[in-house]
């Protein structure tokens, strides 16, 4: 199955671990199916499935993989970008207008994917997008920078290990929602509907006996 690289803490490719590997390999195995991770760049994830170099893919990067005889599953795990701000500074955001003034730090991309939020910030120069998603911590919470939009369990796992590593004591942070995460935008997609149907029947499964939030808990958790 052909996954990202490495996406703490969803994927950890050396070691084949992570939130995302650990919740489908585990809905795979209900059926006894067994998971093989192959670690490509984003873009390539779709091609690599298109041309039959993979069985499977988790997600496919906006192209529509049933043309390619894919079936696609029910959403394993999603993606939930938030923009993320020290509580002591007590800050509000809920328009694009509150960024006035603020300057963000993000995955690079982000000024792209978020035009109508982050445009102006861009242009005035308060945007900087890194993809080292530790720095993007160590800036909000040295106050470099005003405001951190990243995932929110990304951006919570790297608080834990700033912890664990004594870099600094974290202060408390605001979460202020500003999209909808669609779960159909990162699908499993299958070459085989019965392996489809057995992935959907495990992760079910998982769901309901707790195990699903378990695997969370375990890379979030202090």
């Amino acid at each position: 199955m052909a996954f990202s690289q490495d996406i703490p803490p969803y994927i950890f490719q050396k070691h084949n671990k992570g939130i995302e590997i650990d919740i489908i390999s585990a809905a795979l195995a209900y059926k006894g199916h067994k998971l093989n991770p192959l670690y490509f760049p984003l873009g390539r994830i779709p091609l690599v499935f298109s041309q039959g170099l993979v069985d499977a893919a988790m997600g496919d990067m906006g192209e529509d993989l049933t043309l390619a005889g894919g079936f696609y599953a029910d959403p394993a795990v999603i993606y939930d970008n938030v923009f993320i701000t020290l509580k002591s500074r007590a800050i509000s955001i809920k328009t694009p207008e509150d960024l006035n003034s603020l300057s963000v730090v993000s995955f690079q991309g982000a000024e792209k994917r978020y035009p109508k939020w982050l445009k102006k910030v861009n242009e005035e120069k308060r945007f900087y997008g890194i993809s080292d998603q530790l720095t993007q911590v160590k800036l909000l919470q040295f106050g470099r920078y005003d405001v951190v939009l990243s995932d929110r369990y990304i951006f919570r796992y790297f608080v834990k290990q700033m912890k664990l590593m004594n870099v600094l004591e974290s202060s408390d942070v605001e979460e202020h929602k500003f999209t909808t995460a669609d779960p159909k935008n990162y699908r499993p997609v299958f070459r085989d509907k019965k392996i489809r149907d057995d992935f959907n029947l495990g992760l079910k499964k998982l769901k309901t006996s707790g195990e699903f939030q378990k695997i969370y808990d375990n890379y979030l958790e202090l």
